[in-house]
């Protein structure tokens, strides 16, 4: 209830001083015989009723007016203000009505404001979060809650981010210094380059008010694909310049010899025409593959959108390498692949991967042997190295297939087995350049296995054969993914193995 309605004996003071004049007047006009008692009486009256009418309406106004004050404060929705009687009450409810439209308006008109930085921060690709003095996490945007989870809000920001360099500039800011930059790597679940920003951020004040601590924006931008393409561009001459040195030096070679001594040589002319043609012919398998392979190692990092049906992928793939294995006797067969999840990957590259695997066991397997392709539903793998505590914690993963490739060929070493996924890594390098081979394979394969969150395994044995095993991650239905909590990081992915293959 407001004060203008608790306090009307205001009002009768004002009344009484009103009318203490008056009788005083009215009494000494009487002493002195210049009016009459009666009209002094009526005088009275009049003067009384007319104050009383006054007090009525301004005690009315009074209360017209506490009335709209309280529906002022409790509603946000102008109302039209009530009728006053008194000059100075309509007058007042009117500015009121007025101020409080005005403030209305204004009001909206930041809400308005508010909600269009807060869409603008949320739509934000980088991940963005506002650290205050204290060093926790007040507010971050849907990329920083992607990337590490809910639980961030309110809490330090070394629970999300364990990096020193990182925690350090953010300590340095809160201290009172300067913008920080700070680059650190983000192994899970793909390694990813990450640059920190830290700037400083004080809050206005208010006049009069005191000035509030100092806050940290912290946002990271993803520098992955920078890194990648100056990394690319080394290994690409690296590779190039090593690998392509012995093919160009027979081509040279050659050349010459067909140039010189062997100019009227028919039969040398012949042979040496076709192993110039063999060695160009792997010089461009070798450029092809390096290509491919640095287009894949660029977006390792990102996640494919598109679903793929692995089962009919295979069976295309066959249907392309059956002349091939036929060339060597060698018959593919295809085991399962019934009623199995899609998955969540590029077709393009899942060709390349069952096509290279394929192709690796029809160029080592024994002739007059079978190949094995066999399709199943299984659980996703554990990350490597996530045991314990840690692998309690990790997000159940969606039930998803793997593919395996058998082929009954001599076997790998395992002492082999670590590296085989490595650039140019062979285990017999005279037959795997015999058989067409780059060395670049399976690093295709692994990269591609690694962009699509799934695993690559090998068991070998010397004298019997391999089977190369690709775990794939199903696609997630909508009512599992809204029902799974965001995870702080993701399980860790890699091979444990591969053929230094073709």
């Amino acid at each position: 209830m407001s004060r203008l309605e608790t306090r009307p004996d205001r009002f009768v003071a004002i009344a009484v001083l009103m009318l203490a004049p008056t009788a005083a007047l009215l009494g000494a006009l009487v002493i002195a015989g210049r009016l009459n008692i009666l009209l002094a009486l009526a005088a009275f009256a009049l003067v009384a009723a007319v104050t009383a009418v006054a007090r009525h309406l301004v005690l009315r106004d009074s209360r017209l007016i506490a009335a709209y004050l309280d529906q002022v404060r409790d509603r946000r929705t102008p109302l039209p203000p009530p009728q006053a009687r008194t000059l100075t009450g309509a007058a007042l409810l009117e500015d009121i009505a007025q101020l409080h439209q005005n403030w209305l308006r204004h009001r909206e008109e930041i809400e308005h404001r508010l909600a269009a930085d807060e869409a603008v921060v949320e739509a934000l690709h980088d991940p963005l979060m506002l650290v205050d003095d204290k060093r926790k996490v007040g507010r971050a945007n849907s990329a920083a809650r992607a990337l590490f989870g809910d639980r961030m809000l309110n809490r330090d920001l070394a629970v999300s981010v364990r990096n020193p360099d990182v925690l350090a500039a953010v300590d340095a800011v809160l201290a009172g210094g300067d913008s920080r930059r700070v680059e650190f790597t983000l192994p899970l679940p793909v390694e990813r380059v990450l640059e920190v920003r830290v700037t400083p951020f004080r809050p206005a004040a208010e006049d009069g008010a005191p000035e509030h601590e100092i806050t940290a924006i912290v946002t990271l931008h993803d520098i992955t694909a920078i890194k990648r393409s100056e990394q690319m561009r080394a290994d690409f001459v690296a590779n190039a310049s090593h690998e392509l040195r012995t093919p160009l030096s027979t081509l040279v070679g050659f050349i010459e010899t067909l140039r010189g001594p062997a100019r009227d040589d028919a039969d040398a002319r012949d042979r040496f025409l076709a192993i110039m043609q063999e060695q160009a012919g792997r010089m461009s398998r070798l450029v092809m593959d390096l290509l491919s392979l640095s287009r894949i190692e660029l977006d390792e990092h990102t996640h494919p959108t598109g679903e793929t049906n692995v089962a009919q992928l295979v069976h295309s793939v066959v249907a392309m390498l059956e002349l091939k294995a036929a060339a060597r006797k060698i018959t593919i067969r295809v085991q399962g692949g019934e009623d199995l999840p899609r998955v969540q990957g590029d077709e393009d590259q899942l060709t390349q991967v069952f096509q290279n695997l394929i192709d690796n066991a029809i160029k080592y397997g024994r002739e007059q042997t079978d190949v094995v392709v066999s399709l199943e539903r299984a659980e996703a793998p554990p990350a490597p190295g996530a045991t314990g505590i840690r692998a309690r914690q990790a997000p159940q993963k969606v039930a998803g297939i793997k593919v395996s490739v058998t082929d009954k060929g001599e076997g790998i070493a395992r002492t082999h087995l670590p590296r085989l996924t490595e650039r140019f890594y062979r285990v017999d390098a005279a037959r795997s350049r015999a058989l067409g081979g780059t060395g670049l394979g399976l690093a295709i394969v692994k990269h591609i296995v690694n962009r699509h969150r799934g695993r690559l395994t090998i068991d070998s044995e010397v004298g019997k054969g391999s089977t190369f095993t690709v775990h794939l991650p199903g696609v997630e239905k909508a009512a599992e993914k809204a029902e799974k909590p965001v995870p702080q990081s993701a399980p860790n992915l890699s091979q444990e193995g591969g053929r230094g293959a073709a």
